[in-house]
């Protein structure tokens, strides 16, 4: 059964104006790296809800979420403006199916994401199941401007600690910034820049790909990799593509 519990907010990082991290002390039970948690408030006598995919680790605590503000988006808006031991709801327990366990096991894992759809991959990255799982992993993020970047230094840190296995690559569409693609992922997944940027191959036989974060974003990167023989990944009929819209 679900429930709601009431969560304390322990910290509220502003990115940028409209770039956003919470963090969340609650009594929640035990999930998957990937999963996410609906979180709510009561704005205006209306209670209102939406899921979000949890960045924090299953073994760390607080639990911590990473957002945007949007036009219209009235959770996402109140939220900017808590305050620590500020009071918000948590869902319990955590769901979704965007984990390792639904993934197949290959040589190579990407991890492609837009924005705050970087979320789950860095909950799944501080995990030790993809290291113990593929040999390669890459993370791919896109953003509008470098500001929207964020969480460099624990990729950082990823990089230090795995070496060789991990490769990152920022994608921004609309400035120019050293060590950084100018432009769309799905655009560098067509012209083999991606590829090229990383030195590792998309290729059916070795590679899993994880795609989350702006739909368009899933779904042209989803059907270019169809073009090349990939195939949506489904229990009843294992493929190398996992998706999830993050809005």
């Amino acid at each position: 059964m679900s429930d709601w519990l009431e969560g304390k907010v322990v910290e509220n990082i502003h990115w940028t104006e409209s770039l956003f991290s919470l963090k969340i002390e609650a009594d929640v039970s035990p999930f998957k790296a990937g999963q996410f948690f609906s979180l709510a408030l009561d704005i205006e006598g209306e209670h209102v809800a939406r899921p979000y995919s949890c960045l924090s680790a299953p073994h760390e605590k607080p639990l911590e979420f990473f957002f945007y503000t949007a036009n219209g988006g009235v959770l996402s808006n109140a939220m900017y403006s808590l305050q620590s031991g500020d009071t918000i709801l948590v869902k319990n327990p955590a769901n979704g199916f965007f984990i390792l366990d639904e993934v197949p096991q290959s040589r190579d894992l990407w991890m492609i994401g837009t924005g705050t759809g970087i979320a789950p991959f860095l909950s799944i990255l501080k995990t030790d199941q993809p290291w113990d799982t593929y040999e390669t992993v890459i993370l791919v993020q896109g953003v509008r401007s470098q500001s929207d970047m964020q969480y460099l230094d624990l990729i950082m840190a990823l990089r230090d600690k795995y070496g060789e296995r991990f490769g990152f690559q920022g994608f921004i569409s609309r400035e120019q910034v050293e060590g950084t693609i100018q432009g769309r992922i799905p655009a560098a997944i067509e012209d083999g820049s991606l590829e090229e940027a990383v030195n590792l191959k998309l290729d059916v036989a070795h590679s899993q790909v994880m795609l989350c974060g702006n739909p368009d974003m899933v779904k042209d990167s989803a059907e270019l990799l169809k073009a090349r023989g990939f195939a949506k990944n489904l229990r009843r009929k294992p493929g190398q593509i996992t998706a999830e819209n993050y809005w």
